[in-house]
């Protein structure tokens, strides 16, 4: 999270193994009108619409944050076409940043029908296939992130590895509305909003399950996580690694310590030595 080097730096700083900056476009994209968040008791609601300085106003944000940062930096990237995908990787050359996560929860601006590219094989296939292109020769991973409007995360599973994807991460938000009753109108000023929060959560375990059977490469597993139990929920379910943003909010900015100290005391009580031993372990059943 974070759209600064020193609030990259404060998460880290609070028990982040690793820091995933806010998405970044070709453009300066403004986004949309307030109001752009709603939170309520179990999900939160947000249509920010991308809102970002650009790419080449980025790279300068992230330099600086290399230089504080001692934890690995992912930086998510979108595009509203194929090629654009690879011109921005092109550019996060300069930085070289240990993962590239390509946001593909966002609509091919180059199809008729304006299709998201996580919901299009060939589609989600050239931009990772372009991608690698770029970024062959460097230590650069790429994660692809899924959406779960995904109808088959068996299939597109498959087809993110195969077409050379070091990783998955898996969910993005979920989208959602919510109307004021009284005021006969949507919360949001884009009417429709990414749902993110404990509500999720089930559908972030179900993805990460399935894709645990069909592929071979690592798994982010994020969607709704506050607690150390939940981070075991989603390990048993296969996980590599979590991610965790909107816990922020329900649990402070320490949530990383705390669900740190929860999973250690879980494994004490339950007798594990290491992460590894409980990887998958719900397969097993």
């Amino acid at each position: 999270m974070g759209v600064s080097a020193s609030s990259l730096k404060f998460v880290e700083e609070n028990g982040a193994g690793a820091v995933t900056c806010k998405s970044i476009g070709p453009v300066d994209r403004r986004g949309h009108k307030n109001p752009t968040v709603i939170a309520l008791e179990n999900r939160i609601i947000n249509g920010v619409g991308l809102s970002n300085p650009g790419i080449d106003a980025e790279i300068e944000i992230i330099k600086e944050a290399q230089k504080r940062l001692t934890i690995p930096l992912i930086v998510s990237i979108f595009a509203d076409t194929i090629d654009n995908f690879s011109v921005i990787a092109e550019k996060l050359l300069t930085v070289d940043p240990q993962i590239i996560e390509l946001n593909l929860s966002c609509p091919n601006t180059e199809d008729d029908l304006g299709k998201m590219f996580a919901l299009d094989s060939e589609s989600t296939k050239s931009v990772i296939h372009n991608v690698k292109k770029v970024t062959q020769g460097t230590n650069i991973k790429i994660f692809a992130k899924l959406t779960p409007e995904e109808e088959d995360f068996t299939k597109m599973g498959k087809v993110v590895e195969d077409a050379g994807a070091d990783g998955i991460t898996t969910i993005n938000t979920v989208l959602s509305m919510n109307i004021d009753i009284y005021s006969k109108k949507p919360l949001l000023a884009n009417k429709y909003g990414g749902m993110s929060g404990p509500a999720i959560k089930p559908l972030g375990i179900e993805s990460v399950y399935t894709l645990y059977k069909a592929v071979k490469i690592p798994i982010i597993g994020t969607g709704g996580i506050l607690t150390g139990e939940d981070v075991i929920e989603y390990i048993m379910a296969g996980a590599t690694a979590v991610g965790i943003g909107s816990g922020i909010y329900y649990r402070g900015i320490d949530i990383f310590n705390k669900v740190t100290k929860e999973i250690q005391t879980f494994m004490e009580r339950e007798g594990f030595s290491s992460l590894e031993e409980m990887r998958g372990l719900a397969h097993k059943s």
